[in-house]
């Protein structure tokens, strides 16, 4: 054994001075692959798991004949001898679309990095919930498989939210390290099935509800997020309005990964403080109600002597939709209103928070 462990630290580690060779291409989903690499000097790789690296891209259309492209590394770093990405070409990619296209084996590839903060190598935390959509997954996947390689006792509850079940990125290899392991507890969300083939599991936009069904311990629980902005923003509401501690949440970013805790950006999240007075006038009864910023429309209202008609009071039904005249609440529903609705001034009584000086027409 010392033997071996003589040899590991005498091999060096990759720097990006020397470029990466492509060693395979695995289609994972539709417009998305994995890209294996390994250094062309036998170097081993060197990273925490979470972490990106930018690459350098021919683009023969573009000024200077390249672009670079930041791709969170999707492999883990208890097996050092290759990195792998995982990435998905969308409509107007330049980048993701030319390795899909052109990338082969034995070609080789400038990279910078690795880089970034998002990682759980740090944290002393027992128990997470990784929440992610899209291949927002793969830091997610590379810090899980880093558990299990080192054979940590997992207590993982893993989310993944995606168009359709086919689009589900590892999912073989997740059932499979799942199959072996009660800690590892998979979730999958999707917005519809696939033509022809059933799908039984959630379905729909990740909520609330669908939270607290699929870890009802997420308060005890240390989080990490990844997708597109407008998820993780919905991700942080959900929390942020169950009231989860934030200093126990994680996120990264699709657009901009960052490499320093300086470069952390400021969330601009609305938090509600009890403490805080808030006005809501109900028009239509001619009621003023003062009442703190953590207080529903539904609970000034009913406080108020007013009967707006309610069901399920988390933001489903839809039954307590009134509209809104003037003023901002702070609403975090679970699916009960459309885009339409509050485009037009309509709120959810049950889940809004007055800002300030509210009027609604009831």
């Amino acid at each position: 054994m010392s033997d071996m462990k003589d040899l590991v630290s005498a091999v060096p580690v990759w720097k990006d001075s020397e470029p990466l060779e492509c060693v395979s291409v695995v289609p994972e989903a539709p417009h998305t692959a994995s890209f294996s690499f390994r250094a062309p000097s036998g170097a081993l790789f060197s990273y925490e798991p979470g972490q990106f690296l930018t690459l350098e891209i021919p683009a023969p259309d573009q000024p200077g004949g390249v672009v670079h492209r930041t791709y969170t590394i999707s492999s883990s770093p208890s097996r050092p001898r290759s990195i792998t990405i995982t990435a998905k070409a969308q409509a107007d990619s330049i980048g993701t679309r030319w390795m899909l296209d052109n990338l082969q084996p034995g070609m080789r590839i400038k990279a910078i990095g690795p880089a970034g903060v998002f990682s759980n190598s740090n944290s002393s935390a027992r128990r997470y919930l990784f929440i992610s959509a899209g291949t927002g997954i793969t830091p997610m996947m590379s810090m899980t498989t880093c558990m299990w390689d080192e054979g940590r006792e997992l207590d993982v509850v893993f989310i993944n939210c995606a168009k359709r079940p086919s689009e589900i990125i590892f999912r073989q290899r997740l059932e499979q390290m799942a199959s072996r392991t009660p800690g590892l507890d998979l979730k999958f969300v999707v917005e519809d099935p696939d033509p022809y083939r059933p799908w039984t599991g959630y379905q729909g936009q990740f909520n609330q509800l669908m939270l607290g069904l699929m870890a009802p311990d997420y308060l005890d629980r240390e989080v990490y997020c990844c997708g597109p902005e407008p998820f993780m923003t919905a991700v942080r509401e959900a929390l942020g309005g169950l009231g989860f501690d934030m200093d126990n949440y994680h996120q990264e970013s699709f657009g901009a990964p960052v490499e320093t805790e300086a470069d952390q950006p400021d969330l601009d999240d609305v938090v509600l403080d009890s403490d805080t007075s808030a006005e809501i006038h109900f028009a239509t009864s001619g009621v003023t109600a003062k009442v703190a910023e953590t207080d529903t429309v539904l609970a000034a209202a009913r406080n108020a002597g007013l009967n707006i008609p309610s069901g399920c009071t988390f933001g489903l039904c839809g039954t307590c939709k009134v509209k809104k005249s003037s003023g901002e609440v702070h609403m975090v529903h679970n699916g009960g209103i459309s885009d339409d609705d509050i485009a037009a001034g309509y709120i959810l009584a049950c889940c809004s928070n007055p800002i300030g000086k509210v009027e609604v027409e009831f």
